[in-house]
């Protein structure tokens, strides 16, 4: 079996958030098989650790989850299509050829497969797995093998959710002058979004663009009432040159004077930026391993997690990150080659 004929067998697993069991059950029952791995379950996790006693370990992660869909599957000879094939499926297939691999390697190597990481940040596999039992993500360094195009993406931008909830008074819509629309007020805080300007910083050569974006909005009760209340969700990405107190601050304050007293502000989720780090030894490795200038990623990824843990961490994996989510998300035969003969170098 070849990394390319594993994607085709993970693709056609419907693996959507919170409904991981199904692959989990797959990859484990695969890894399970091999005797030269220690193979755990926590929840929908699964973690395959080597132990030979090197004193140096590498963590490669991947998440078993996509975000909802139902892409039409189509396989051709260098191009499968399908939901999560990009993001990131291809990538899951070469770690499972890896770890299922018993050549020397200059290191035990932890292949961590992950549920939850589609959605809020508290609810990730990654952190179920450290409360469980921490020691099992212990390395030296990390790949995440998030879909980069086999190029190396550095550090990531910081993923902020912000819920405000606009208040007005109900009125009859033909007597609107008797309440206060609350739609109405949410139309100039969306339009304030939509008017940012994106902000850009430079770190260590790369340039990470911030964004600012409405994702949901809700308001109004029956098509003859004024609404008195408008629930608008913003999505900020904000650059690792900032901490996540700072963009919550950035963010109050950009809205401020369309926000009331008696308005709500919730932040639902705050997942840190990480920092390039371009001087790190082993950061640097893959980079030249890759034979292409590094990038800023311009999501999130639990490369921030890794760095809050000490470890340095990149992306890097198979897969078009501009496909990511998309109903034509695919991934090439020549990316997942490409990723194995990558994780096959930093492994030799």
């Amino acid at each position: 079996m070849t990394a390319w004929n594993w994607v085709e067998q993970l693709v056609r697993i419907s693996s959507v958030s919170r409904d991981e069991a199904a692959i989990a059950d797959f990859v484990e029952r695969e890894l399970a098989a091999a005797a030269h791995l220690e193979v755990t379950r926590v929840g929908d996790n699964v973690i395959a650790r080597t132990v030979t006693g090197s004193p140096r370990r590498l963590a490669v992660v991947g998440h078993l989850d996509t975000v909802p869909g139902d892409h039409a599957m189509v396989v051709t000879a260098d191009r499968i299509t399908g939901l999560g094939a990009a993001d990131m499926k291809g990538s899951l297939a070469v770690m499972l050829d890896s770890a299922l691999t018993t050549t020397a390697r200059n290191c035990d190597v932890t292949y961590v497969f992950y549920a939850r990481e589609e959605i809020a940040r508290r609810d990730s596999g990654l952190l179920e797995i450290a409360a469980a039992d921490a020691s099992l993500l212990h390395a030296d360094a990390a790949i995440v093998a998030e879909p980069t195009s086999v190029r190396a993406e550095l550090g990531c931008q910081g993923n902020l959710r912000v819920t405000v909830t606009l208040r007005g008074a109900r009125a009859h819509a033909a007597r609107p002058f008797e309440g206060v629309n609350a739609a109405h007020r949410g139309a100039e805080l969306i339009s304030r979004i939509a008017a940012y300007e994106p902000r850009r910083v430079e770190l260590d050569g790369v340039e990470f663009t911030e964004q600012l974006q409405v994702v949901r909005v809700s308001s109004g009760v029956a098509n003859n009432v004024i609404p008195d209340s408008c629930e608008i969700v913003i999505n900020h990405r904000f650059a690792p040159d900032r901490e996540s107190d700072d963009a919550i601050t950035w963010l109050a304050s950009y809205v401020d004077d369309l926000v009331s007293d008696g308005d709500e502000w919730m932040v639902n989720d705050c997942a840190p930026a990480a920092a390039p780090n371009r001087d790190n030894a082993f950061i640097s490795h893959i980079v030249s391993l890759t034979g292409v200038l590094p990038a800023a990623k311009v999501g999130w990824t639990d490369v921030a997690t890794f760095t809050q843990w000490g470890v340095p961490a990149v992306n890097v994996g198979a897969g078009d990150p501009l496909l990511a989510h998309q109903s034509t998300e695919y991934v090439t035969r020549e990316d997942v080659e490409r990723f194995g003969e990558i994780l096959q170098q930093v492994l030799a």
